[in-house]
C-alpha cells in the first residue's frame, strides 16, 4: 500500500513523514457505524492502531492491519493481533484471512490501482463479510472554490487534499468502484453537516455532494 520497510518515499508519495497525530485517529463515527458482530477485522492502513484498538473494544475476534510506515505499524503491533508492513497488493497474500469486517479509511485515495485493491480484498473476505470505506469528496466546494478562483489546485501536508492523494472519487466515482469489484453498496453516508446543515435543509439536500468533505460506504457481498 506504499512502501516497502526500509525504502524511503519520494517527497510527496504515499508514506513520507507526516505530522504528529496523523496516524493515530480513532474514527469513532465509522467504527459507530459498522454492523455487529465485527468478527475478524482487516484494518487497511492502520497507522498507528487507533481504530484497530477501539474494534477490539467493541468485541472484535481479531484485527489485522496493513500499514505503509514502519513506525506508525510498530506501533500498530502492541494492539493489533497482526500487522504487515508494505503495499498492500504485496502484504494481502501474506496474511491469514479470511476477514468479516474490511475497513478502508482514506486509504483508497493513495493507490496506484484502488480498483484492483477493492477485487483482492474480495477474495479475501469471508462469505457475508462486509467493507467499509471512507474517501475525500472530490467534489466539495473548497476544492472548486480553490480552481475557479484561486487557479489552483491546493495540495497541503494533510487533509482533503493531502499531498500524497494520488486518486480523486466523488460520490457516483466510489460507489462504481466498490460496485465494478464485486461488492454490493448497502449504504452511503457523510460526516454530520454543521454550519452547512441550513443551507443544505434550504436546498432540499441537494447542495449535500457540495458540501461534505467525505463520502462513507458500507458494501457487503452479494
Amino acid at each position: 500500500m506504499a512502501r516497502l520497510t526500509g525504502l524511503r518515499s519520494a517527497p510527496g508519495a504515499y508514506g513520507e513523514e507526516k505530522p504528529s497525530g496523523y496516524y493515530g485517529n480513532a474514527r469513532e463515527d465509522l467504527v459507530a457505524a459498522l454492523p455487529r458482530p465485527l468478527g475478524r477485522v482487516l484494518d487497511v492502513g492502520c497507522g498507528e492502531g487507533a481504530v484497530g484498538r477501539l474494534l477490539k473494544a467493541e468485541g472484535a475476534t481479531s484485527v489485522t492491519g496493513i500499514e505503509i510506515s514502519e513506525a506508525p505499524a510498530a506501533r500498530a503491533r502492541e494492539a493489533l493481533d497482526e500487522v504487515g508492513v508494505g503495499p498492500v497488493e504485496a502484504v494481502l497474500p501474506t496474511l491469514a484471512g479470511p476477514w468479516d469486517t474490511i475497513c478502508c479509511y482514506d486509504v483508497l485515495e493513495h493507490l496506484v490501482d484502488p480498483g484492483e485493491v477493492l477485487v483482492a480484498l474480495r477474495r479475501a473476505a469471508a462469505p457475508g463479510a462486509r467493507l467499509h470505506v471512507s474517501i475525500p469528496n472530490a467534489r466539495h466546494v473548497s476544492l472548486l472554490a480553490d480552481l475557479a478562483l484561486r487557479g489552483t489546485f491546493g495540495y497541503t501536508e494533510w487533509g482533503h487534499r493531502d499531498s500524497t492523494h494520488l486518486r480523486w472519487f466523488t460520490k457516483r466515482d466510489i460507489l462504481a468502484a466498490v460496485e465494478a469489484a464485486g461488492w454490493r453498496v448497502r449504504d452511503t453516508s457523510h460526516p454530520a453537516l454543521h454550519r452547512a446543515r441550513l443551507l443544505d435543509a434550504l436546498t432540499s439536500g441537494r447542495s449535500t455532494e457540495f458540501l461534505v468533505a467525505q463520502w462513507y460506504v458500507l458494501a457487503d457481498l452479494p
